[in-house]
């Protein structure tokens, strides 16, 4: 099999750099090999962007014109959506009925700013002298989008789509982990009338062709969705540049459960926001307090929710959770598990690969459930990006709070209870981007998404998401005539 080549200029391009390989997690079988983008790549590619860029046909294309583009990617993005899902299953593992889910919220992205595109209006500002002044905005030019390979389909949707939106050109570099669904949606745009050169994709790592992205000096804005060291990296070099990133970083999210709460409903939502994609999203509740009224049963009803999991082949009926995303990252996740029980924890679920035979070649691992630390342990300060969950008891209400703000994170948050009262108080006083009270992890494309303090810089999604990757400019009409008289 030939390897896959990257997408630049509105074709197959193939990278100089070296050949890396797409690894099945489930089965450890290889998806295929694919050129990476060298120095050199970037460069071309970054070239061809700002070209396509610069040229009047997009940046002044009716808003309404460019919004049928974004709407014809999504019905092309539509007519091969089992493919789509298929790829991403194969290549980070997630159970396919979550990959098929995802494909319809990329889809829906990008029909939602196709109509976001079309509706969004310039301001008229309030005259302060004897002149009419307004506001439009401005596309960036060429921005650097950055993803990982957690959810590669919704995480690129939610750069891409906002970006061409605003009328800019995109150079993608998807993750090295799941490179496949940048590369087929790149070329459905084409197909669907997107003008060659805005939307480019480079596959290989993030230190050799993602660095030399970020440093590129014709790129005028870096979107970064990955952890929060590689984060502060991109921001610094962002900084010395003078531009802007957008940055959504690391997570270690609390899930609050007040002794007043429907027990069934949280022992759910707190089983869907940790073991759900094997815990390896960016807003995992994998903090979970819960009041020491209810501590011991609550934590029953939680060990055996996780028990009934059913860990397994991501395309087979039933399985609710399938391996980790790589043979690497299992391994972190299992020093993680290991330096719990070194500090005292007491592994109450998990902690261990299954014992299934049929499950030996995959990077599979057990739902895990630790007890017996305190918030101080590394377990409950780093993010594990995995379906490890700690539980901590608290007292009250300051407690629960202090405890929940006590993290450099601050992405996410759920609090369960009956008193809608307390909802307010604890969800207004928790130091996170998006806080769910008696659900976790409903997302919206409409609703703005980031975090606070290390967990991020800026909003995607919503409107916000859009003016993001533009710029405000100030235009003055004057009103007066020659004598000074308007």
């Amino acid at each position: 099999m030939n390897p896959r080549q990257n997408f630049v200029g509105g074709q197959p391009v193939a990278g100089t750099g070296p050949l890396f390989a797409s690894i099945d997690p489930a089965t450890g079988q290889r998806n295929g090999e694919f050129t990476s983008a060298s120095a050199a790549d970037v460069d071309a590619a970054v070239r061809i962007a700002a070209e396509a860029a610069g040229q009047t046909a997009w940046r002044t294309m009716r808003p309404h014109e460019r919004a049928r583009i974004l709407s014809r990617i999504a019905d092309g993005m539509a007519a091969c959506a089992e493919d789509l899902a298929a790829t991403q299953m194969q290549e980070n593992g997630k159970v396919i009925a979550e990959c098929r889910a995802q494909v319809a919220s990329a889809i829906a992205t990008y029909r939602y700013y196709a109509a976001v595109c079309e509706t969004t209006e310039s301001e008229l500002t309030p005259p302060r002298g004897d002149y009419l002044s307004m506001t439009v905005h401005e596309p960036i030019g060429v921005v650097a989008a950055i993803t990982p390979w957690n959810s590669p389909l919704t995480m690129e949707a939610q750069k891409v789509a906002p970006a061409l939106a605003a009328g800019n050109a995109v150079v993608l570099k998807p993750s090295e982990v799941t490179p496949t669904a940048a590369l087929d949606i790149a070329a459905i745009a084409v197909a669907a009338g997107l003008p060659p050169g805005l939307l480019n994709v480079l596959t290989g790592t993030g230190v050799d062709t993602g660095a030399a992205l970020v440093t590129h000096p014709s790129v005028g804005m870096v979107s970064f969705t990955g952890g929060t060291e590689t984060g502060r990296a991109i921001a610094r070099l962002c900084a010395d540049r003078l531009i802007p990133s957008a940055l959504e970083l690391g997570g270690k999210s609390p899930n609050i459960v007040f002794a007043d709460a429907d027990l069934d409903a949280a022992v759910d939502g707190v089983a869907g926001g940790i073991f759900e994609g094997s815990g390896q999203s960016c807003v995992a509740g994998s903090r979970l307090f819960v009041q020491r009224a209810i501590y011991d049963p609550f934590l029953d009803k939680l060990r055996a929710r996780a028990e009934a999991l059913r860990v397994g082949l991501p395309a087979q009926a039933g399985t609710t959770m399938g391996p980790l995303a790589s043979f690497p990252h299992r391994e972190r996740v299992e020093r993680f598990v290991q330096s719990a029980r070194d500090e005292g924890g007491a592994i109450v679920s998990g902690g261990r690969r299954p014992d299934d035979d049929a499950l030996a070649a995959g990077a599979f691992y057990l739902p895990t459930i630790i007890a017996g630390l305190n918030n101080a342990a590394t377990v409950c300060r780093q993010e594990i990006f995995g379906p490890v969950l700690c539980v901590l008891p608290f007292d009250d209400e300051d407690d629960v709070i202090a405890q929940a703000n006590d993290s450099v994170y601050g992405l996410a948050c759920g609090v369960w209870t009956g008193d809608y009262r307390k909802a307010w108080r604890v969800a207004r006083a928790v130091l996170a981007g998006t806080v769910w009270i008696n659900t976790y992890k409903q997302l919206s494309i409409a609703a703005p998404f980031g975090g606070f303090k290390h967990s991020g810089l800026g909003r995607e999604k919503g409107i916000q998401g859009m003016r993001l990757y533009q710029q405000s400019k100030s235009i003055y009409f004057g009103l007066a005539d020659a004598t000074g008289v308007a």
